[in-house]
């Protein structure tokens, strides 16, 4: 086999943020911090402080493949601290501030975390965790000196300015395997324990060249990014490191993402594009409407880690002008899978007609393969019309779970090819329009036929009434499961059970209709923004339907 005569040059998230100081060092990085204020830094300093953080932690002890926990907002500490430990050869671990303390703890122990790092807001959790997790040897509070407490339930409690002191910015990010572990996140899993996923610098700096593609986030120098999704959740999909690659500006919004907060912060600095779930999107633009605002500037938004209403891309489009690029992906694959942009032949349609295209999570990107199976495990047609479940491959795709947890999740292909089981059930249509029409664990079987509780719940939020709604089955005597509503009504709207279901009206076939509608205060979401359908099946396990 003959060779190329090109460079090896390692794939590392330190050449990230190096290219970003050499090329676009002046470029901003924004912050509203936990202390309130508008902090303002560049990539410059940002790699500055970062070479000196990691000094610092090799200082303390922490070495290569040491796990470095954070608990943190998005913000200037935190995005130092993504550069700062992967790029000396240690591992950044996420966590997920939501999750339940136990769960923190339990997660903590499993990835044997030597430091936790984290916000001011979160000193109480931390606390109450501290004791139960016996592999961290340093708990660092992200805050200045001015900003430490009193007194601390945690011992010999570390300030992270005087930590990041301690070290020495003529630190210099050291060369080593690119498939050396980076970054780790776990799960979400509402059944039993959350799985690690560890990632690589190859496949973290390949996902975000991907990520950066006209036809995925398209991002350039030129924009200015706020990510809304957290950095806790897949490593914000990747921005913070999309953002230092293409030099643009980047705003943190940290812990203040309620709709005010956020519309305030996209106009003071002229952010072009964004990205989040639909939970998040739902408050920004309660308060736009309420208020009677609009963008002045941003001009895209990217909604993913559940299925975006129309009646939201509509909204966005119409109203505010703001281009919705409806995306999917999950936490074993780093996490960006699809991105529904608009090939040529779209371009001409009616606005009714690209809506329709846009509700679909869309078309892979380079280095992703994706396929529908059915229950035989033999492909699917790529119709737009048979659906089955998905599976997908890549090089930022997961092949096995850290510790070796839940066995062998992959599937093996006639042709000996690795495939991942996603868990979603899907159309793929001729152009390669990926539409996501259920989870596996969430579709509803009626007398043999599928009804997509996706479906069931866009319909229902297009009501003006409705602030959210989920589909859940309920058990029938004659049709083993019919679809349950329930929903959430906006304040002060009023919608009768007769008023919903007569909204589905020549939207759905008849047998598709939902049973019954409850009304509910709030819908149970989980740690990441999603509906929580298990605990909502638990809580009407025992619903009669008035046709039962």
């Amino acid at each position: 086999m003959l060779h190329g005569l090109m460079m090896q040059m390692p794939l590392t998230i330190a050449s990230l943020i190096e290219h970003a100081d050499r090329h676009h060092g002046d470029a901003e990085v924004v912050s509203r911090r936990v202390e309130g204020d508008i902090h303002r830094t560049t990539y410059r300093e940002l790699n500055r402080r970062s070479r000196q953080l990691a000094d610092a932690l090799g200082r303390s002890g922490i070495g290569a493949g040491d796990r470095v926990a954070t608990i943190a907002w998005n913000g200037y500490r935190h995005l130092e601290l993504y550069f700062a430990v992967s790029g000396a050869g240690r591992v950044l671990h996420t966590i997920n501030p939501r999750l339940h303390p136990e769960q923190i703890a339990w997660i903590v122990n499993h990835a044997e975390d030597r430091a936790l790092c984290f916000d001011l807001t979160f000193l109480p959790l931390v606390e109450a965790i501290a004791a139960h997790c016996p592999t961290v040897r340093h708990w660092v509070l992200m805050s200045d000196r001015a900003h430490m407490p009193a007194a601390s339930k945690i011992p010999d409690l570390l300030c992270y300015e005087e930590l990041l002191a301690s070290g020495s910015d003529s630190f210099v990010w050291p060369e080593f395997d690119e498939n050396t572990a980076s970054s780790m996140c776990y799960t979400s899993g509402t059944t039993g324990h959350p799985k690690g996923v560890l990632y690589s610098h190859r496949s973290t700096v390949l996902h975000s060249l991907a990520a950066a593609l006209p036809d995925a986030l398209n991002v350039s120098a030129r924009d200015v990014i706020l990510p809304v999704v957290p950095m806790f959740h897949v490593n914000a999909w990747g921005l913070p490191y999309v953002a230092p690659m293409v030099g643009c500006k980047l705003v943190l919004p940290g812990p203040h993402l309620d709709g005010k907060s956020l519309y305030e912060l996209f106009e003071a600095e002229k952010v072009t594009c964004s990205a989040g779930v639909p939970t998040v999107w739902q408050g920004l633009l309660a308060h736009t409407e309420a208020s009677n605002l609009r963008f002045s500037t941003m001009n895209r938004t990217v909604i993913g880690g559940s299925a975006c209403p129309p009646a939201m891309i509509r909204l966005f489009e119409e109203k505010y002008g703001v281009h919705v690029l409806h995306a999917w992906g999950m936490t074993e694959m780093s996490p960006l899978g699809t991105a529904c942009t608009f090939k040529s032949k779209h371009l001409g349609q009616s606005a009714e007609e690209k809506l329709r295209l846009q509700t679909k999570q869309g078309r892979v990107l380079y280095g992703v393969d994706m396929k529908i199976v059915g229950d035989d495990g033999q492909d699917l047609p790529w119709d737009g019309k048979a659906f089955g479940d998905l599976l997908v491959r890549g090089p930022w795709v997961l092949r096995e779970y850290f510790k070796g947890e839940g066995g062998d999740p992959l599937k093996t292909d006639a042709a000996g090819r690795d495939w991942f089981p996603t868990g979603d059930v899907a159309t793929i249509d001729a152009d390669g329009y990926m539409h996501i029409t259920d989870r596996s664990k969430d579709v509803i079987k009626s007398g043999g036929e599928w009804i997509s509780s996706i479906e069931i719940e866009n319909i229902a939020v297009a009501h003006p009434a409705v602030a959210m709604a989920a589909c859940i089955a309920a058990r029938h005597p004659k049709w083993d499961e019919r679809p349950l509503l329930v929903v959430m009504k906006k304040p002060n709207a009023e919608v009768t059970r007769e008023q919903l279901l007569a909204h589905y009206e020549g939207k759905v076939a008849k047998w598709q209709v939902p049973d019954d509608v409850v009304f509910v205060d709030a819908i149970p979401l989980g740690a990441t923004g999603k509906m929580l359908k298990t605990r909502l099946r638990e809580q009407f396990k025992d619903y009669r339907l008035p046709t039962a």
